[in-house]
């Protein structure tokens, strides 16, 4: 229980730190008690301070504001979040751009030329020019290689790049690779994913709806029963809706999952199946009295899922993910740049173009199963246009990977950062204007 002042590099991970007003947090963890304002806007360019309390995590290099918080670190040394920013950034500063590399080989004829068309100047002047000749030789073949130095020229790219990368660090934009800075020059479409770029990621339960002769506390039970054993978002929200009504949850056996469909699992002795109306219809379930339903709820922007019970439908339920308070400037502000804005999501259609209406995006790609975005990228490189495309997940990585430029959200998994080209601290689409 002793409180005694160490080394920062002293610090291991699992230490509970005590961080007072005004310091600055040493490491990288999650705060176990107090509640403060931190000022992080040396990693996100955000002025204004974000509040802690438990739970929430803190980031080394940060600075407390009013009150005094402990915290159990989580990353330390080399592996802290601002350890991790001062490794992207030398790293661009010394990447290569596609255009140095043309710099590189104009230079490498224009030196000798230079040299050559120097010792023809000294040796005119040796032959034709007044007496002393030679002092005017070597004055007019030293002027020459002054003024025709490529110096200039091999020294504009990397000054140019140290620059860039360093302001953009400043504003909470970090480029994994330098040439991303001349490709981003070149787009002409930023694609979105919509999970946790465009909205916050965090769907609520909106609606249970069920067919009649069920029970629909009953019926949320055995839904949230399966949807326990999945960490999506959308299992997430469904559990934590049901548990926040006082619903029973019970315990499922042989749970399975089929990525972009649904799930299923046993529960009492019931085969019971979560999932998209291309499940239902894989598994032989007849939806017809619920769809239109369905259809209300996706042309709102929610998602809505279908539940069935040994074989019979029971009962549609839908989530509702907000979308973040900056996507709508930020999208505005990128129209007003002249980019084309598009979003590509597993959503149905309906429930894609609500939340397209809602933030003004262009174009809108819905029904993608997670292996399907490289594709939807390829259909939007029609007609020589150049994409970037904006993620933060795991199933976002391939898209990352495959667009001219991969910008991740740095509040995003750690696969999706991997595989990006750009990473925005900020969290929101106002890192993709600060970037362009």
């Amino acid at each position: 229980g002793e409180t005694v002042e160490v080394d920062v590099d002293a610090l291991g991970v699992g230490d509970t730190i005590l961080v007072r007003p005004g310091e600055r947090i040493p490491v990288d963890g999650e705060v176990v008690d107090g509640t403060s304002n931190v000022d992080e806007s040396m990693i996100t360019g955000e002025p204004v301070p974000v509040t802690k309390a438990a739970g929430a995590t803190v980031t080394g290099g940060t600075v407390n504001g009013t009150g005094s918080l402990t915290f159990r670190a989580s990353r330390v040394g080399s592996d802290t979040t601002l350890a991790q920013i001062i490794r992207m950034v030398e790293d661009a500063q010394g990447a290569k751009l596609p255009i140095q590399g043309l710099v590189d080989r104009v230079t490498l004829w224009f030196v000798p030329a230079v040299m050559a068309l120097a010792a023809l100047t000294v040796v005119v002047w040796l032959l034709v020019g007044p007496d002393p000749a030679l002092t005017f030789a070597l004055v007019a073949g030293v002027s020459v290689l002054i003024i025709a130095c490529p110096c200039a020229m091999g020294l504009a790219t990397p000054t140019s790049i140290m620059v860039g990368t360093g302001r953009a660090a400043e504003m909470g934009v970090l480029f994994r690779k330098g040439d991303a800075l001349q490709e981003l020059s070149t787009v002409n479409v930023i694609a979105l994913d919509k999970t946790g770029t465009v909205t916050e990621g965090k769907p609520t339960l909106t609606d249970v709806i069920v067919v009649e002769g069920f029970d629909r506390d009953i019926v949320l039970g055995l839904i949230a029963a399966v949807e326990e054993q999945s960490e999506h978002p959308i299992a997430e929200a469904i559990v934590r809706g049901a548990r926040s009504e006082g619903i029973a949850v019970p315990t499922a056996s042989g749970f399975r999952s089929v990525t972009g469909y649904g799930v299923a699992a046993m529960v009492d002795g019931k085969e019971v199946l979560v999932g998209a109306d291309r499940y239902m219809i894989r598994e032989n379930v007849v939806i017809a009295s619920l769809v239109d339903i369905e259809k209300d709820l996706a042309s709102r922007g929610r998602t809505a899922l279908y539940a069935a019970v040994d074989g019979k439908l029971t009962a549609v339920i839908a989530v509702a993910d907000p979308v973040k308070p900056a996507s709508r400037d930020a999208i505005a502000a990128l129209h007003d740049r002249g980019f084309q804005v598009a979003m590509i999501t597993g959503d149905k259609q309906e429930t894609a173009e609500a939340i397209a209406r809602e933030t003004g995006i262009d174009q809108v790609i819905a029904g993608v199963l997670p292996d399907g975005k490289v594709a939807a990228l390829d259909d939007l490189r029609a007609e020589g246009r150049k994409i970037a495309f904006v993620g933060d997940g795991i199933n976002d990585a391939p898209a990352l990977a495959h667009a001219d430029v991969g910008i991740a959200i740095g509040t995003g998994t750690d696969v999706a950062i991997e595989s990006a080209d750009v990473v925005l601290m900020s969290g929101d689409l106002r890192g993709v204007v600060n970037a362009v």
